[in-house]
Formats: structure tokens, sequence, C-alpha cells
């Protein structure tokens, strides 16, 4: 007899059924195969106390500080911990417990039941002069060359923008944006190139948007998260794909000193309020792509944070989209070079994969579609 432990398992189910497990039973393992963790803030203290006995009469366990017992405070965060099968019992038993526990059971069963998509590489393109890696800076010709080139090299999605979002970028007209980005339009158009890739137009000027979208562009990438109502409008009345992202301030403030009381809440919150929004104004859930914005108004401590639970922001269904191609985050962790990053944003891509997201927004195709192919085949 020989015995060895076993790494992640990507998909439980394909294991149990490789093994030769009946198919009743494969379900049922699967579940008690993914061990949960979540993490809830100001929980009333009897609230604590009930989830505390009912998690562990099943198996489970919540981690509190010591004083809840004796009601010490009116609020705990606490840390729920447990299998798959056991935050379903939970979800189903807390619905008839007060003390806010209701709540918590419905928390937990939008966790439990989120979409699932498929892996996409969306490919950048800047139509401009200051974004902040040159590597990503075409125009005229050399723009629809560079277009193809992604596509050929495994790119999904073609992110295109003609102003700079960097910390500090200077703002530019409507009518500057569109004279950049009008030819690109034209030549997708023209070649039906929209037909070989999902194009997707980076801003938030309704004009420019509604230029590409008559264009064969099928997804609007925003970064000031939905906050146009004439934006939002204009994508559902052309039926296409929405990217909200999370930014605090604007490109010029965002990186005065950000500050969160909870980032993870915040941002939650954020969303939350946005996906309603847009759903009030025509948009389909299954439309709408939420991005958590690294490094756009957070510190390194804000975005390490966020990628870790980046699996959080699956709770609403919609897919996720990751975007830390070469950014300075690299350069605080280990001093590097914007040209020298790609390493590190494979590093964080993958990981962020791994945490749920399904986008990977990248400068580099050719190195992603071989990383994460690399990776898939380990899972």
């Amino acid at each position: 007899m020989q015995i060895y432990r076993l790494g992640e398992i990507a998909d439980k189910k394909a294991a149990l059924k490789a093994l030769g497990v009946e198919s009743g039973g494969v379900a049922i393992m699967a579940k008690k195969m993914e061990l949960l963790y979540f993490y809830i803030k100001d929980l009333k203290t009897p609230a604590a106390n009930i989830l505390k006995q009912d998690a562990l009469s099943i198996g489970a366990e919540l981690a509190v500080p010591g004083g809840v017992i004796m009601c010490e405070k009116p609020l705990y965060d606490c840390i729920l911990i447990g299998t798959r099968k056991h935050m379903e019992i939970l979800s189903r038993k807390e619905l008839a417990q007060p003390f806010g526990l209701k709540e918590v059971a419905k928390a937990l069963q939008s966790f439990l039941a989120p979409q699932t998509y498929p892996l996409q590489i969306m490919g950048v393109l800047n139509a401009n002069e200051d974004s902040f890696y040159s590597g990503s800076r075409f125009q005229g010709s050399e723009a629809v060359a560079h277009i193809e080139r992604m596509i050929e090299e495994g790119a999904d999605i073609i992110d295109i923008g003609a102003v700079s979002s960097r910390p500090g970028a200077q703002p530019v007209s409507s009518e500057e944006e569109l004279a950049r980005i009008r030819p690109i339009c034209d030549a997708i158009k023209d070649a039906r190139l929209y037909e070989k890739a999902l194009f997707s137009v980076d801003s938030y000027t309704p004009e420019v948007v509604a230029y590409a979208l008559e264009s064969g562009f099928g997804l609007v990438n925003d970064i000031t998260g939905a906050a146009n109502v004439e934006l939002v409008k204009l994508a559902a009345s052309y039926g296409v794909k929405y990217c909200i992202m999370h930014m605090q301030g604007t490109p010029q403030t965002m990186q005065q000193n950000p500050h969160y009381e909870d980032v993870m809440v915040e941002v939650d919150h954020f969303f939350e309020e946005r996906v309603a929004k847009c759903e009030a104004l025509g948009m389909e859930r299954e439309k709408i792509i939420l991005d958590v914005g690294i490094g756009f108004g957070k510190t390194l401590e804000h975005n390490l944070t966020l990628l870790k639970n980046l699996r959080h922001f699956t709770r609403f269904g919609c897919e996720v989209l990751i975007g830390a191609s070469r950014k300075s985050m690299i350069d605080k962790i280990i001093p590097t070079p914007t040209q020298q990053r790609l390493p590190g944003t494979l590093a964080i891509h993958l990981k962020a994969v791994a945490n749920g997201a399904n986008i990977v927004r990248c400068h580099d195709v050719a190195e992603h579609k071989q990383a994460l192919a690399v990776w898939e085949a380990m899972q």
C-alpha cells in the first residue's frame, strides 16, 4: 500500500468520475472536497453564538474572538469555515434564525451559486502617445497590424482606447478622442475584424462609444463604473457587454493617498449599486463584467487584498476581469522598470484566474496564451 498527498483538485467531479465513483455519489462527494472560508464583519453577538453552535453541530466551524460567549461587545468579526456541503446546510438553517442571520444565509447562497464563464484573453491597444506602457501604443496601419497579430496570438477580445487613464493623466476632449480612434474603428469595420474577435472600446465618452458600437464593437469598458446613465442606456440599446470598473477618484487624483475603511466591503457595495443601476436601465446581468480596478485609487495593500479575495466578486453572477498588466504594483513589490514587468504580470494574472477571474486584460497576448494553457493543463 502507498499513499501520497494530493494538491488542489480543480475539477473535483472529473477526478471522482476518473476514480470510478458511482454517478450518484460524485456530486455529494465533490461538495465535501471544497473547503470554503467566509469573513463576516460586524455580526451581532447573539448571532455569532447561534452560528457557532449551528456550525459545530454539522462539523463546520466559526472562528470568533475571545469575549463572544460572554457577550462583552455588541458586534464581532468572525471567520466561517467549512465545506461547500456545510455551507449549503447552514444557508438553509440560518434562514429561520434572528439577529441578522437570515441576511448571512442569503449571502451564503449567493456565493454558492455563481455562474461559470470561459477563460478569455483581452489584448490591449492604445491609440495615444501617453499610456504608461509604450509597447501598447499604435496608430494608423500599425494599429490594424497589431490587432491582427494579437488575434493570431490568441486574443479573444481586443480592448482599444484613445485616452490614457494612468495616474495623473491629463483629460482629452471628446473631439480629440474621437479623432484618434475613428480611423481604427473604420478599419475594423471595413475589414470585418469584429468577426474574428470581440472588440471593446475603452471609453466613457458617449460620442466615442457610439461610433465604436456602430463599427462593430461589442463591449464597453467603462473605467468610471457606469457613472453616466447615458452610456449605460447606449450599451443596453445595442445589446452589447458592459464592463464596470471600480475607481476611487479620477485618473488625476486616484493615487493621492487612497483610503478605505475596508476595501473589500466598499468595492462590493459599489458593484452591488452599479449592477442594480445597469439592470434598471435595461442591461442584462449576463452581459455585465466586473473589474476591481487594480491600481485605480488603491495602495499595494488594497490591490493585494482584492487579488487574494477576488472570488468573492463572482457572487454577482457576472464575468470578472483582471487587468494588472505591467502595473506599478509590481514595482512596489520588487523595483522593476515597466518594460521588464512581464514575469510579475503573469504571476498576478495566473493567481487572479485561480481566484475566479475569467477575463485577463494584458499587453502580451502570446505569453499569456502559453502561460494560461500550461496553467489549465495543471488543473
